[in-house]
């Protein structure tokens, strides 16, 4: 692989997703409220993936999703994770090879399962998760390629993976070698359960480590313990120079160098499954944002990327997000 310079370099859990579209009966049989996302041993996810009629298994977790869409729409693209010795440790590093992206691993040295994320999509397209993490969580800072985050215009950082004290030193490590080469970092707030384990810790990345948040209005509003999205956006301007914050049917907010933008969201015909649409929403946004391109032509790349994942099943696109930003904007 070239040593040329890449876009973006994400960080995170190194998930293989098994989805499946499954009756509410299944959902409700296995015990899990549905929407929700739980945290379940390596026995309850061998028994839930045997329920499963015809999954599709593909490379996951938020951070791998982002970087399969930055790929899909141009980009040279990075991904460091961990993984397990299996054979779902090679359907992840398959699936991202095949779309060309530059993966860095070292495998777990205990032996630990490839983490995988049994996803069960209702008809009403809710998507109930069921995560085992694996050899994932073992990742620290001797996992991060700091040449790669050296050569990358964006370091992207998974909120999910700031769980385990390795890995917030790796997001630490990621963060100071970014911005040593003179790059920048970015990072997502991921969940907002997540936001409230870790608030201080939170604040303290956002404000000492962060270019560009993204974060949906729920996560932002639980950063910064408020009611109000448009309080939580002001207080993230002054942290970060960039914010982008979705808001679902109503598009996204963008706070960029203290000015504050609205981007209407792109129409969907139907919405099937809105697995990776945060996801597929910050690989638009990256993209345009390592062209160079203004604050809403970023907020419609996402919300062209993210409006197609959620026309289909599944967290990564079937049609061209390339030539769908060429159709809607242009070269």
């Amino acid at each position: 692989m070239s040593q040329s310079e890449l876009s973006v370099t994400g960080i995170g859990n190194a998930i293989v997703d098994i989805a499946s579209l499954v009756s509410d009966e299944v959902v409700q049989g296995a015990g899990f409220v549905k929407g929700s996302m739980s945290l379940v041993d390596i026995e309850h996810a061998l028994t839930l993936s045997n329920l499963l009629t015809s999954p599709t298994q593909s490379s996951g977790g938020s951070a791998a999703n982002t970087i399969a869409g930055l790929a899909a729409l141009g980009s040279r693209a990075g991904y460091i994770g961990k993984l397990g010795t299996d054979t779902v440790g090679e359907v992840f590093s398959e699936s991202l090879a095949s779309l060309g992206v530059e993966f860095r691993t070292t495998a777990s040295t205990r032996s630990t399962p490839t983490a995988r994320c049994i996803v069960l999509v209702t008809p009403d397209a809710q998507r109930t998760m069921c995560t085992y993490l694996g050899a994932c969580v073992e990742l620290g800072p001797e996992d991060v390629d700091t040449a790669m985050v050296a050569r990358s215009k964006v370091t992207y950082l998974e909120g999910y993976l700031w769980d385990p004290p390795q890995a917030k030193q790796a997001f630490i490590l990621a963060a100071k070698t970014a911005h040593a080469a003179g790059r920048q970092v970015s990072l997502s707030l991921s969940d907002s359960f997540c936001v409230a384990r870790h608030r201080e810790s939170f604040l303290e990345l956002v404000k000492n480590h962060v270019d560009v948040l993204f974060a949906n209005e729920s996560e932002l509003m639980s950063l910064y313990e408020t009611d109000s999205v448009e309080t939580a956006l002001a207080l993230a301007k002054d942290q970060c120079r960039v914010t982008a914050v979705t808001c679902g049917a109503a598009g996204c907010l963008i706070a960029w160098d203290g000015v504050v933008t609205a981007v209407a969201a792109e129409p969907v015909t139907s919405v099937v499954d809105t697995t990776g649409a945060g996801d597929l929403f910050a690989a638009g946004f990256l993209h345009g944002f390592c062209e160079g391109r203004s604050a809403v032509d970023c907020g419609t790349l996402g919300g062209i990327a993210a409006a197609e994942v959620i026309s289909h099943f599944g967290a990564r696109p079937q049609q061209s997000l390339r030539e769908l930003a060429l159709a809607r904007m242009g070269g």
